[in-house]
């Protein structure tokens, strides 16, 4: 652990392999400071749920269907979703961003990368709901479409404040 002259702290790199950026830089984030209740003390960052996460995918990586399609592992030092760990995103230009938490380190890594596999395999990364492994249903935190989508999914919004009328107060 490394800490700068701004007394940001920077843990240590994972020592895995983290794949390459494919053309179209898809991306696996997992946040190594997530924790998961099974840390020994709070100062031990090694420990932490998030960075056994990252170790557990990291390992089953390279025979993954994720890793053959592209995908890119990184390891983020704070997703700032310390109410839902462990964390994960999924992004790549062009397409949806996924925001999955809730995971537990020891149970879904496979479940972390089927649903990056998936993830890679989708056009425009779209995932419905039955195409994310269960626990990746219920884990959901969030589901952000591309610019410039036009889908039924996003609707343009007014810049004129639209103020109702008596009439339609009465509908």
């Amino acid at each position: 652990m490394h800490t700068d002259s701004d007394g940001r702290t920077d843990l240590s790199p994972l020592d895995w392999q983290v794949g390459t950026v494919g053309d179209d830089g898809l991306t696996l984030s997992i946040c190594l400071r997530c924790r998961d209740g099974r840390e020994g003390s709070d100062a031990d960052l090694g420990r932490r749920g998030g960075r056994r996460l990252a170790h557990a995918v990291a390992d089953a990586f390279p025979d993954s269907t994720a890793a053959s399609r592209g995908i890119r592992l990184r390891g983020v030092n704070c997703m700032s979703n310390c109410k839902r760990p462990c964390t994960i995103a999924l992004s790549g230009p062009g397409r949806f961003t996924y925001l999955f938490g809730d995971l537990d380190p020891t149970l879904h890594a496979g479940d972390v990368l089927a649903v990056a596999a998936a993830y890679a395999e989708a056009e425009d990364g779209f995932l419905p709901r039955p195409a994310r492994p269960e626990v990746l249903r219920e884990g959901i935190l969030g589901r952000i479409p591309p610019r410039g989508f036009a889908g039924d999914l996003v609707e343009p919004l007014s810049l004129t404040p639209q103020h109702p009328t008596h009439e339609s107060d009465d509908l």
